[in-house]
């Protein structure tokens, strides 16, 4: 049944769902603001087999100074688990909150996020189309990189080209599987 009133008798029948939201929406008024992690000097670490998760923690903790590197993470978290992963940042000042996201391809949202000026986590798939799992359950590949207000940290990448300006990263065809904005340990809005 649609109710109507008398100073807007339409107001139900002409109301439509939106057809986005920005990746991040605003904070609000007891949220602290952005950026968080603009000065964080972040060094590339190569992962050795397929262990970008991990390998990635281990890269945003030693950036607290924290002596861990990726074996630290490996026994702690389950790699298709983002809130173990956010359980396991904790511990070094930082933790993770979801982003608005679809399965969009990574360059139709890169320059939203460079706008932010500060870390985000992309998780992407590694094949089209990603919806559907194999035979034994397993859904496509996926792959996790950093992007740390313009440039993009891939440790499936060697030093000299695990570090790409945003906008060059030549992976940014890959459909979106998850966005992650790092923010401060206790932050209202987590994963």
């Amino acid at each position: 049944m649609i109710m109507k009133n008398k100073n807007n008798e339409n107001a139900v029948d002409e109301w439509k769902p939106n057809a986005s939201a920005p990746l991040w929406d605003e904070e609000s008024e007891c949220e602290p603001k952005g950026p968080f992690f603009r000065d964080l000097e972040i060094e590339h670490i190569k992962q050795i087999g397929p262990s970008c998760v991990p390998t990635t923690l281990a890269m945003l903790a030693r950036s607290t100074g924290a002596d861990v590197g990726p074996d630290d993470f490996k026994e702690i978290i389950n790699s298709q688990s983002p809130h173990t992963w956010s359980k396991a940042l904790q511990p070094y000042g930082l933790q993770l909150a979801y982003c608005n996201h679809d399965l969009r391809r990574l360059r139709y949202i890169v320059d939203e996020l460079v706008a932010h000026d500060d870390l985000f986590l992309l998780c992407f798939y590694s094949v089209d189309p990603p919806s559907d799992p194999d035979e034994n359950g397993k859904l496509c590949t996926a792959h996790i990189v950093t992007l740390h207000r313009d440039k993009i940290i891939d440790t499936a990448k060697s030093h000299l080209c695990g570090v790409s300006l945003a906008s060059q990263y030549p992976r940014l065809e890959r459909q979106t599987k998850r966005i992650f904005r790092v923010v401060p340990a206790g932050y209202p809005r987590r994963v």
